[in-house]
C-alpha cells in the first residue's frame, strides 16, 4: 500500500495496554526501564453502571467510545521549558491512550512547550462539556485571548505556524483552518478541516523552513499518511487474538482503579467485544488476514521514505511527519504488537532516535 490510496479516516483510534513482560523475556531494546503501555479510545457515551462501562470498552479503538478509565487526577502540569513572557498558555484535553492525542503531546514536548493536561473520561466526557466538538484532542490556547483548537493536525499546524510567524495572531492563524461538514460512507455527519497539513507562512518564512519545495510536499504527504492509514493499523493489531485482547484489558483494569464488578466486565467482556470489533475493522480497512503484515509493510515503507542518509525525515532533526508517526506508534509500547514490530521491521534505530531527541527536549 502507498500513501494517497487509503480508505477515508474512520475516527480516532487508540491502543490498549497489557501487562509488562518479565525482564528476562524482554528483547534488548526493552531492557531499559519500561514505559507505560496505553489503551483507550475516542469519543462516545452509553447507558448506566456496568452497561455504560461495557459499551465504552466495546467501541474502544473502533472509532466509537472508549474504555472507562479512572481519571481522578484531572489536571497536572507538564514540565517543560518556559516560554517567553506573554506567550502561549496551553491546556490539552485528551485520552492518554489516543494516538491523535499522543501526536499532539509529541509535538508539544519536542518544541519544549509547557502545557497542562486534562484527562477526559471517555464515557461521560464531562471534562469537555463546554465544547460542541465532542472529540479529543482539544487544545485550549491563550495567547492574549482564549481560543479552542480542534483536530490533532490542525492543532499542530496552527501552533507550529504561530511559533514561526510573528505576523498574525493565533486567532487569525486558526481561521485559516475552517471546519467543513462532510458525510461519511455510513451517512454520519462529521467535520473535516481544510488546509490542516499546511503551515500558513509567507514566502520568506516558507523558504526558511522549507528550502526546497519537495521537503514541504514530503512532510505533508506523510503526515496525512499517518492519519489516514497508519493509525488504523493499531486496533486490529492490538486486539488481534483473544490472548492479546485479554492481556490489554488486564493492564487497563489494574491501572484504572475499577471496582470489582466494573473491573470484571471491563477485563473479560471488553476483551471479547474488542476481539470481534477488531475483525470488523480489519474488513473495513481491507487489511490482510495476518494484520501484522500490514503493520510491518507500513512501518518499513516509512523507514524507506526516511532513507539511509537521514537521521529523520526532517534531516538532523524531526519534522512534523516524524513527530506524527512516532506519536501514533508509541501508543503500542509494552504490547506484543510493538515487540513484534521491532523484531520484524527496520524501525528500531529511527524510533530510538526519536525517543532520545524528545527526551532531551523535555529536560
Amino acid at each position: 500500500p502507498r500513501p494517497g490510496a487509503r480508505p477515508p479516516r474512520a475516527g480516532k483510534m487508540a491502543a490498549a495496554g497489557r501487562a509488562w513482560r518479565a525482564a528476562a523475556l524482554l528483547p534488548p531494546w526493552r531492557l531499559r526501564a519500561p514505559r507505560r503501555a496505553y489503551g483507550a479510545a475516542a469519543g462516545g457515551g452509553g447507558g448506566g453502571g456496568g452497561g455504560r462501562l461495557l459499551l465504552g470498552a466495546a467501541f474502544a479503538l473502533g472509532g466509537g467510545a472508549g474504555l472507562y478509565l479512572a481519571a481522578r487526577h484531572r489536571l497536572r502540569e507538564h514540565s517543560a521549558a518556559e516560554l517567553p513572557a506573554g506567550s502561549l498558555q496551553l491546556t490539552l484535553y485528551q485520552y492518554k491512550t489516543c494516538p491523535f492525542c499522543s501526536k499532539v503531546r509529541a509535538f508539544l514536548d519536542y518544541h519544549g512547550l509547557p502545557y497542562e493536561i486534562v484527562e477526559v473520561n471517555p464515557i461521560m466526557r464531562k471534562e469537555i462539556k463546554f465544547s460542541s466538538y465532542r472529540k479529543v484532542p482539544i487544545l485550549l490556547a491563550n495567547a492574549g485571548s482564549p481560543l479552542q483548537l480542534n483536530d490533532s493536525s490542525v492543532i499542530i499546524s496552527a501552533i507550529k505556524t504561530y511559533l514561526i510567524s510573528k505576523r498574525n495572531s493565533l486567532e487569525e492563524i486558526v481561521s485559516f483552518y475552517p471546519p467543513m461538514k462532510t458525510v461519511t460512507e455510513q451517512g454520519k455527519e462529521v467535520f473535516e478541516y481544510g488546509n490542516k497539513y499546511w503551515l500558513m507562512l509567507d514566502e520568506k518564512e516558507t523558504k526558511r523552513v522549507y528550502p526546497v519545495k519537495e521537503v514541504r510536499v514530503e512532510e505533508m504527504k506523510w503526515r496525512k499518511w499517518a492519519d489516514d492509514w497508519l493509525v488504523h493499523l493499531i486496533s486490529p493489531n492490538v486486539y488481534r487474538t483473544p490472548r492479546e485482547a485479554l492481556a490489554s484489558f488486564d493492564y487497563i483494569v489494574r491501572e484504572g482503579k475499577f471496582g470489582t464488578v466494573e473491573g470484571f466486565f471491563a477485563k473479560y467482556m471488553g476483551a471479547v467485544a474488542m476481539f470481534f470489533i477488531s475483525k470488523r475493522l480489519k474488513k473495513r480497512h481491507h487489511l490482510q488476514d495476518n494484520v501484522r503484515e500490514d503493520l510491518y509493510e507500513a512501518v518499513n515503507e516509512w523507514v524507506k521514505a526516511v532513507g539511509k542518509h537521514r537521521l529523520f525525515m526532517g534531516g538532523n532533526q524531526p519534522n512534523l511527519a516524524d513527530l506524527a508517526v512516532y506519536g501514533v506508534l508509541r501508543v503500542m509500547e509494552g504490547l506484543e504488537a510493538f515487540d513484534d514490530m521491532m523484531v520484524h521491521t527496520k524501525i528500531q534505530p529511527w524510533y530510538q532516535r526519536m525517543e532520545e531527541v524528545i527526551r532531551k527536549a523535555e529536560v
